[in-house]
């Protein structure tokens, strides 16, 4: 069962190697965990999921290769004695409901029943014995009691249930899906240099111990705080095709101000031109022209733009293709300056990656950025991030 859980976890796209399959099996023969699904799961997920974009998929793989698992950690079916739940259900049960349980026979005529109410019940319902809801002793809903029953979403009281229809806790962290705050930051941390510079107001803990022992005294010492010292300049498409993006781009942008302490930021729409804003509101009154960013921001600067590169190709290619405003030089022009600028550049698109060759101005941006556009998740905010770093 264990090398088909290893080979499971592979396929899945988990880094596992004989390495951890050792450290487990180590690890259960030391009895470092009490004898429970529940112990087991947290003791394999510690040893073979090392990024936190891969909890989720580690679930759904637990759950398929132990079927018979109960927990809430996956879906799966559990098979219990039967001996045991009876012994279980006197202590909760009278003998009227125990009775009730019985005569609804085996593990399928269960199913039916919970089939034939689903399709009777109107509303949600709240405690009793019969409706699917919560509370009560029916064999199906959440937080009531039955030992051979079916759990309907909340979270499970007794662990006991024969099936659990439930979403897995992880589930927003499967690096193939679209971003949340949280997890941009978790990417984001790979774009890092330390450094401490400014005033010395943090305390130095190990150069004061040194200096005590050394002089008898306390002797305070204190340095400047650390911080990452990456620059980054933020470009942000706003307006038409990327309104259904806002809140993506309202999280990235959450996420890059918490973790960049040199963080400028400037919003453009479908494609870089001689303007671009700080100020939504007044865009069209307070623009800074694209020159003075070139000129004021140094090489050692990081780039990155987000945006879906939906447009018309004229936006790029031909003078006048700006649909906002006439544009002397077309975007490509401006492109190639701001690139040529700043070398580590990078390009993050919402859209889903298996629609970009659909889209001609898609292809145009890609060649412009020099292949450096991947998708807004985590592994292709990972992978950007990545590849910025090799210039820090």
């Amino acid at each position: 069962m264990f090398l088909s859980f290893l080979d499971e976890l592979r396929s899945a796209g988990i880094p596992a190697s004989i390495k951890e399959h050792l450290v487990l099996l180590e690890a259960l023969d030391r009895d470092v965990i009490e004898r429970r699904p529940e112990e087991f799961y947290y003791l394999s997920r510690a040893i073979f999921v090392k990024d936190e974009g891969l909890l989720d998929r580690f679930d759904q793989v637990f759950a398929k290769v132990f079927k018979g698992i109960e927990g809430s950690y996956g879906t799966a079916e559990a098979e219990l004695p039967e001996e045991w739940l009876r012994k279980v259900a006197e202590l909760y049960l009278t003998p009227e409901q125990m009775e009730e349980i019985k005569s609804l026979g085996s593990w399928e005529e269960i199913m039916a029943t919970l089939k034939k109410r689903l399709e009777e019940q109107q509303g949600r319902h709240q405690g009793g014995n019969k409706w699917i809801g919560t509370g009560g002793t029916s064999p199906f809903g959440n937080s009531g009691y039955n030992p051979e029953g079916v759990r309907i979403g909340g979270e499970s009281r007794h662990k006991r249930a024969v099936k659990v229809w439930d979403k897995r806790e992880f589930r927003n962290l499967d690096s193939t899906r679209e971003l949340g705050t949280r997890n941009i930051k978790v990417a984001l941390r790979r774009l890092r240099r330390f450094a401490r510079e400014g005033a010395a107001d943090e305390l130095d803990i190990d150069a004061t111990i040194n200096g005590t022992a050394r002089k008898g005294w306390l002797d305070v010492q204190m340095r400047p705080e650390r911080h990452n010292a990456v620059k980054l300049l933020l470009f942000l498409d706003v307006g038409g095709s990327m309104d259904p993006y806002i809140k993506l781009c309202e999280e990235l942008f959450s996420a890059a101000t918490a973790e960049f302490k040199n963080l400028e930021f400037f919003y453009f729409h479908n494609c870089l031109y001689e303007g671009v804003w700080q100020d939504n509101r007044r865009r069209f009154a307070e623009r800074t022209p694209t020159w003075d960013i070139l000129h004021k921001y140094g090489h050692d600067y990081k780039l990155v733009f987000v945006g879906d590169a939906a447009m018309s190709p004229y936006e790029i290619t031909h003078p006048g293709g700006s649909v906002e405003h006439h544009n002397d030089e077309p975007g490509y022009v401006w492109m190639q300056r701001i690139t040529n600028t700043y070398p580590a550049a990078a390009w993050l698109n919402p859209t889903p990656e298996e629609h970009w060759g659909y889209s001609q101005s898609t292809r145009l941006i890609r060649e412009l950025m020099n292949e450096r556009m991947y998708p807004l998740t985590l592994d292709g905010l990972d992978d950007a991030m990545r590849t910025l770093s090799r210039k820090v």
